[in-house]
């Protein structure tokens, strides 16, 4: 690895599916995360010698629109890797980057983010909010996000002392296959037809968190009405839903972005980090962090948390240790 690189990923299509028509979701366009893209190379410049970028191509153009403006004191180019414009992408860019970089800068949302955690080994990771779902990534301005990975991958800061290991959860089938989620695995009552993004709440019949807080959107949102979970612990809440009308509690909960709704809750279960939950399910599609994944007939399904999960840079904490250090004063 590489302790003078930093790696970049931009999904293109982070921001941009159905959800933005049909719900409040907000649009982020490619010209906003080309300009994202370029505050973020902008501030690899806080640091004397700024680290080399590395970042993964894609058909948009968006990070060659960014490199052109990288100021020159910063060398960027992109990785040579066949393009197909799918979530594979993603996986295989964040598998290279976490090989050769030192940190990696994200430009996503929740799927994104996902994606990258499955394939980054143990690289730090930068997550900047561009996505639909928007539950893990932080909204912070791209500047910052390019001058904390400076200051990680020249070594001004410890890495160790300003990342926390986020939890991660699985559904499995009986049959051997998998699902994994960064913030949730979602049990959704449709089938796997049209869009991958899970447009319509009341599809979701239930599913695993990693983390629970009622200001959270989707399914960590709901479980959060029922009690908190910080994404650094250990422990995992399940979730049965069915219409409140039949159930015997409910909570008013955020649903997905610009709908609030009142959610019927059938089962709440806390997993403590060793414990799992097997459910059998008839017909259904499992989806992770708000995409649909895979379709489930007649099949055993356990739920359970993950050790190991991506390591996930705290900005504050970063910028703290430099200003502790004084590597940020001149003279």
């Amino acid at each position: 690895m590489s302790t003078l690189r930093i790696g970049l990923i931009v999904n293109p299509a982070a921001g941009r599916d159905i959800r933005r028509l049909t719900g409040g979701a907000s649009v982020v366009d490619n010209y906003a995360k080309e300009r994202v893209a370029e505050c973020v190379l902008a501030g690899l410049d806080v640091v004397p010698n700024p680290p080399e970028v590395l970042a993964m191509p894609e058909k948009a153009g968006i990070t060659d629109g960014a490199i052109e403006t990288t100021p020159e004191e910063v060398a960027a180019g992109t990785l040579d890797l066949p393009i197909r414009g799918s979530a594979a992408d993603t996986r295989r860019a964040a598998a290279r980057l976490g090989e050769e970089c030192a940190a990696i800068v994200v430009l996503g949302g929740d799927g994104t983010s996902r994606d990258v955690a499955l394939e980054c080994r143990d690289t730090p990771l930068l997550l900047v909010s561009t996505g639909t779902n928007n539950v893990v990534p932080s909204a912070v301005d791209g500047t910052v996000a390019g001058a904390a990975a400076a200051l990680l991958a020249t070594g001004a800061v410890d890495d160790r002392a300003v990342t926390d290991r986020h939890g991660m959860v699985e559904a499995r089938l009986e049959s051997g296959a998998s699902v994994r989620g960064l913030a949730a695995v979602e049990l959704i009552d449709r089938s796997f037809v049209g869009t991958r993004a899970m447009v319509d709440p009341a599809d979701l019949v239930g599913g695993i968190v990693s983390r629970a807080n009622p200001g959270e959107i989707g399914l960590p949102g709901i479980a959060g009405a029922l009690g908190s979970i910080s994404p650094t612990e250990p422990d995992a809440a399940f979730l049965g839903l069915r219409e409140p009308a039949e159930a015997g509690r409910t909570v008013n909960a955020i649903a997905a972005p610009g709908m609030t709704a009142e959610v019927g809750i059938e089962t709440h279960q806390v997993l403590g980090g060793e414990e799992s939950t097997t459910i059998e399910v008839e017909e259904a599609v499992l989806g992770a962090d708000g995409e649909r994944e895979l379709e489930v007939q007649d099949e055993e399904v356990e739920f359970r948390s993950l050790p190991g999960g991506p390591r996930l840079v705290a900005f504050k904490r970063v910028f703290a240790a430099a200003a502790g250090s004084g590597v940020l004063e001149k003279g």
